[in-house]
């Protein structure tokens, strides 16, 4: 791709769309190979319009125009002008409303991009957000033009005997030559990027949900035959979300039915189209000997996420891309407070800030830095980031601890009684926040605003006479790429003072009455600002930034003493993990350096002794507390990055404490490894995880006894959560019966396709010596496929995403088969293309031999061409942005 065909999009050029459609018709006539698409509109000159002169401007991509009609008259060519992407009649009525009936053909076999309606084996189904619409039929793509739709769909009754669309069915019929047909309606007003339509032969699992109001829905998930029997456990992860939303938010479902979809080519997660939610096979599917528990709990947590965006999302939606975290951080962090409320809060609060501190973080380390509700874009899909998702979560959940839990009730509540069936902005659910509760949050606003990592350092200076900590913080915002100067946020800084007994003190601040609780928000507004606490008898420890309460870093110095202390004896049990990964990370980022401290070693390795001594009811914690930071955090923590140095260093602690403590390893695996043991709720789930990290530390030793323990683990596993970590450690060992495990794994699960992403993921992300050949070797295997995008991940993504040590070879052979895999993907499908480049970007960060490298590959990539707009962008700002 040239530059000069490349148009930057800007929020700051934003206008009311020129035309409004009140309700469009569709009818298909479905085939894989053509596809015939007739839409009928009802339209009319929008009275916000700035330009009552303007022309009626739909778009279209890889669409054959059959015919096109106003007002039931057809137009001839000279009457209308047809380029690749839009389709534009200069006369269009500006004062009554008029019928437009255009008739296209598209080939949803050859659309290997995913986008718009296309082939996933032998079911026709589509994607539509954000601008897949556009490759059906011609039509004003954008999220502010809101219509009814009703869908007829007309197929041949063998090959899509199942017919799906958006809403309520409202008839069908049979037809001549072994065709039917079936009509649906969607009763509420949607953007286009909400349609859906599903056809193919599918089985059904269906079950009945009666609403608070005494309303009863039809639930129903759809999938191929062989896979039905996997859908049980995403029918009553529905049943539950639909149950939790009318209970924290008042939010009842609205169809007749709701649907779900598995369709095993899909780029993203899930899709909360109106009614019919379209998703991928990895979010639905799940049996106990064919899922781990990870994927049930990630499967409910998707199906929340998607039930939820009917209310945020579809019933409100965004007035136009850039406002795209209004829907999705929103949503986000309703599905996070779903998740935590059904298992444990504290295992899926460090989860959640986990992923955001190792990828999230770089993301605004890094030259693809964007704000929360971005300035400007290429290619909208571009912006499906961990920023405007997680990072954007994270602004809500500030608002919610500003507020309380009622507060932010009464805003929310706010915000869906103002603006229903509307196209909205970030800056109106604030103003929803602002209203409900009489507060200001103009200076909060610059969280949606500005792009980057704010810091908080904190100092504090203790008066035994005065009985008074003195607290002093200082907020620093550094330069992001297009913000050269940022101004302080509103942060809510949570944080306990624990006493040198380990006890938290009541908390009061000069000049108030008397404090009880323990635990308190500051309002932390200004570049500098101080807080005095009164009433602390002993010098206490600062444990700050309680449940991470604001996504910032934090600079408090303590030793690793400290560290101990506060692992040991915190009450906030996010900050007890905190505390441990900082001394964990402390200790191997000095072992990468080589000068370690022999006491440092012994004081992790005493800490990790106590905890194993505690009595533990939530043993998914402990599983936590015992975890050594991953090689990204460990990354993100050195200004200039030697993968290699991390790895080995922390390879290194590993094996140290396994060596240490490998009695009470071996005694808690033995005590948490019950036979048998298939339970899915907390205990079961709790009892795998904590021996499956026994059995890491364990088999880091890679003697023939441990080694032995994980095959026979592997050997005897019922659930796939135990023979998958059995098999990783092995992987990771030189245990000689590895190669064989591998193949009997692929032999026992090669028609079960989820299971056999799991059986590349394995191999493409272990990290021993010669990986990267191997990975090269599984393209060529018979069972992978360039066109399946899970495929894709499990290999391509594994290797260059959770496998830094390879992917980082000094000779630039794991960026050279990326790259490569990339501009292979571009012609398939460019966004996935895009979405594998983003390891390539963060190149600054690495010694001036691996940015060579990186660059190199990156410059290849930005000079292909036919380079689709997707990837251009990406590899334009990985390599100009300073």
């Amino acid at each position: 791709m040239q530059e000069n065909n490349i148009k930057t999009i800007y929020r700051s050029d934003y206008a009311a769309p020129e035309y409004l459609v009140g309700h469009i018709e569709l009818t298909f006539l479905l085939d894989a190979a053509q596809t015939k698409v007739k839409s009928r509109l009802r339209m009319q000159k929008n009275p916000e319009s700035a330009n009552p002169n303007a022309p009626l401007v739909l778009n279209g991509e890889a669409l054959h125009l059959e015919s096109v009609s106003l007002n039931g008259v057809p137009l001839k060519p000279g009457h209308y002008q047809l380029s690749d992407e839009l389709l534009t009649l200069p006369n269009a009525p500006k004062v009554d409303v008029f019928t437009l009936e255009i008739e296209t053909l598209i080939s949803p076999q050859s659309n290997t991009a995913l986008e718009g309606l296309y082939l996933s084996t032998n079911m026709l189904c589509t994607q539509c957000e954000a601008e897949g619409f556009r490759k059906i039929t011609y039509y004003p793509d954008r999220p502010d033009v809101m219509a009814r739709f009703s869908v007829l769909l007309i197929a041949d009754k063998e090959k899509y005997p199942v017919l799906l669309s958006n809403g309520n069915q409202v008839s069908s019929g049979e037809l001549k030559h072994n065709r039917h047909w079936v009509k649906w309606e969607d009763p509420f007003p949607k953007p286009c990027y909400l349609f859906a339509l599903v056809a193919g032969q599918l089985d059904c699992l269906e079950s009945a949900y009666v609403t608070g109001s005494g309303r009863e829905v039809t639930l129903q998930i759809y999938a191929e035959t062989h896979d039905i029997d996997k859908c049980e456990h995403a029918m009553r992860s529905l049943e539950h979300a639909m149950r939790w939303d009318e209970a924290v938010y008042g939010r009842e479902y609205d169809l007749d039915r709701y649907m779900i979809v598995a369709v095993s080519h899909f780029n993203m997660g899930a899709m909360e189209n109106k009614g019919l939610n379209v998703f991928n096979t990895k979010f639905v599917l799940a049996r106990g000997d064919t899922a781990t528990d990870a994927d049930y709990e990630h499967i409910e947590a998707v199906i929340a996420h998607e039930y939820f965006h009917n209310w945020t999302g579809n019933r409100i939606t965004c007035r136009d891309w850039f406002q795209l975290s209004l829907k999705e951080g929103l949503t986000v962090f309703r599905d996070q407070s779903f998740s935590a409320d059904r298992g444990s809060p504290a295992v899926r609060r460090i989860e959640d800030v986990n992923l955001l501190r190792t990828r999230q973080f770089a993301e605004d380390a890094g030259p693809l830095a964007h704000p929360v509700r971005p300035d400007s874009y290429i290619e909208i899909n571009n912006f499906y980031t961990l920023t405007v998702y997680e990072k954007g979560a994270e602004v809500v959940r500030m608002l919610h601890t500003l507020l309380g839990i009622e507060g932010f009730r009464k805003g929310s509540d706010l915000y869906f009684e103002r603006h229903d069936g509307q196209a909205v902005t970030c800056d109106d659910f604030v103003k929803a926040m602002e209203d409900a509760n009489q507060r200001d949050f103009t200076q909060f606003r610059h969280w949606y605003a500005q792009a980057g990592t704010p810091k908080l350092t904190l100092k504090t200076d203790y008066d035994a006479v005065a009985q008074r900590l003195t607290l002093n913080v200082e907020q620093l915002c550094a330069p992001t790429p297009g913000q050269p100067v940022e101004q302080p946020l509103h942060i809510p800084l949570k944080l306990g003072l624990i006493s040198p007994s380990g006890q938290d003190y009541a908390l009061r601040l000069e000049g108030e009455e008397a404090g009880t609780t323990t635990t308190r928000v500051l309002d932390v507004t200004q570049a500098q600002q101080q807080f005095r606490f009164v009433d602390i008898p002993e010098k206490p420890l600062v444990s700050a930034l309680r449940g991470f309460s604001a996504p910032v870093t934090l600079e408090y110095e303590l030793n690793t003493e400290q560290l101990a202390f506060l692992l040991a004896h915190d009450s906030d049990a996010f900050n007890r993990w905190d505390a441990g990964q900082r001394l964990s990370s402390r200790l191997i980022l000095n072992l990468t350096e080589e000068h370690p401290a022999q006491s440092d070693v012994e004081l992790l390795i005493g800490a990790f002794q106590h905890l194993l001594e505690q009595h533990w009811d939530d043993l998914e914690l402990l599983a936590q507390l015992l975890t050594l930071p991953n090689e990204d955090y460990l990354a993100s923590q050195v200004k200039v990055v030697d993968p290699v140095a991390i790895h080995n260093a922390r390879n290194n602690v590993k094996k140290r404490i396994a060596v240490c403590l490998q009695t009470d390893f071996s005694r808690l695996y033995a005590r948490h490894h019950v036979s048998g043991d298939i339970l899915l709720d907390r205990s079961g789930i709790g009892r795998r995880k904590l021996k499956n990290t026994c059995l890491v530390y364990l088999t880091a030793l890679d003697n023939g006894e441990t080694s032995a323990l994980a095959a026979e683990q592997f050997a005897q596993a019922r659930t796939m959560t135990d023979q998958t970590a059995a098999l990783a450690c092995l992987l990771r060992s030189s245990a000689a019966e590895k190669n064989a495990c591998l193949e009997q794994f692929y032999r026992q699960w090669e028609n079960e396709a989820l299971v056999i992403d799991k059986w590349f993921t394995l191999q493409a992300a272990c990290p021993v010596t010669g990986t990267l050949e191997h990975a090269e070797a599984l393209l060529q295997h018979a069972a992978f496929d360039w066109e399946t995008p899970n495929r894709v991940r499990s290999v391509i993504g594994a290797f260059s995403q959770s496998n830094a040590v390879n992917f980082h070879r000094e000779d630039g052979s794991g960026y050279r088969f990326l790259a490569d895999a990339i501009l292979r993907l571009n012609a398939i499908n460019p966004q996935i293309a895009a979405r594998m480049l983003t390891p390539l970007a963060q190149w600054r960060r690495y010694d001036t031999q691996r940015q060579a490298g990186i660059k190199q590959e990156l410059e290849r990539i930005f000079a292909h061409p036919g380079l689709a707009r997707d990837v251009y962008e990406l590899a334009q700002k990985s390599l100009i942005t300073a």
